[in-house]
């Protein structure tokens, strides 16, 4: 897969590429660039955004400066699916991040705060996603969400088998992960259930599927 981030900081995505689950996939499953708006913006000084019209707070990403970022690194609109980030969007879920995680090549566009302008949403993307409905400071930490997420189901990112049983995964039908317990047994007077101790595997499998939980 090759992902692209477009972003007015393009610093904030450089920490992300020594730990897992990107660094064990990136060149091979993963190509992942990241591209500031300012290097291609046709505006002078490097500026990207505006006032919006009609009055009020606040700076909007103009559509012309976004326009210039895809034609600069793809010649045009790319044909692949391109996402913008915005608490407008679909909410980001484990089967909104299998889509993503198949596509070949997937385009993250950032803004600040929720500052696009529209015809960014409606002529340039193909999906609109939000991680939850809030606003943030800009589009970096919803883009590294969504890298993050789409990264670890590509082959490789995890440990053998890590993957296969964890919340939303089909093992689980889409639920939420049972309850997890490690050493010591007893701490401050807390126990590990006896049934985790007993070595039955049978009945600890069953006593972990009464556990989980409906993502509902």
């Amino acid at each position: 897969m090759r992902l692209d981030v477009f972003t007015l900081v393009p610093d904030a995505f450089s920490w992300v590429r020594e730990r897992r689950p990107v660094a064990a996939v990136l060149g091979s499953e993963l190509e992942l660039r990241i591209f500031n708006y300012r290097d291609s913006t046709p505006l002078t000084a490097g500026q990207v955004d505006d006032d919006p019209y009609g009055g009020g707070p606040g700076m909007v990403l103009r559509v012309d400066v976004v326009t210039a970022a895809l034609e600069a690194v793809y010649g045009g609109l790319p044909e692949h699916r391109v996402v913008a980030l915005s608490p407008q969007g679909r909410q980001l879920d484990q089967d909104l991040v299998e889509e993503l995680a198949s596509e070949p090549a997937l385009t993250l566009l950032s803004a600040r705060f929720e500052g696009f302008d529209q015809r960014i949403l409606d002529h340039l993307c193909s999906d609109v996603v939000s991680i939850g409905p809030y606003v943030l400071s800009g589009g970096e930490i919803p883009a590294l969400a969504v890298l993050d997420a789409v990264a670890r189901r590509l082959p490789g990112a995890l440990a053998e088998g890590s993957g296969e049983e964890e919340s939303f995964s089909a093992a689980l039908d889409g639920g939420l992960e049972y309850p997890h317990y490690t050493r010591p047994a007893e701490f401050r007077g807390w126990t590990v259930p006896d049934i985790l101790l007993s070595g039955d595997h049978g009945r600890i499998e069953s006593w972990r599927r009464g556990r989980v939980r409906s993502r509902s």
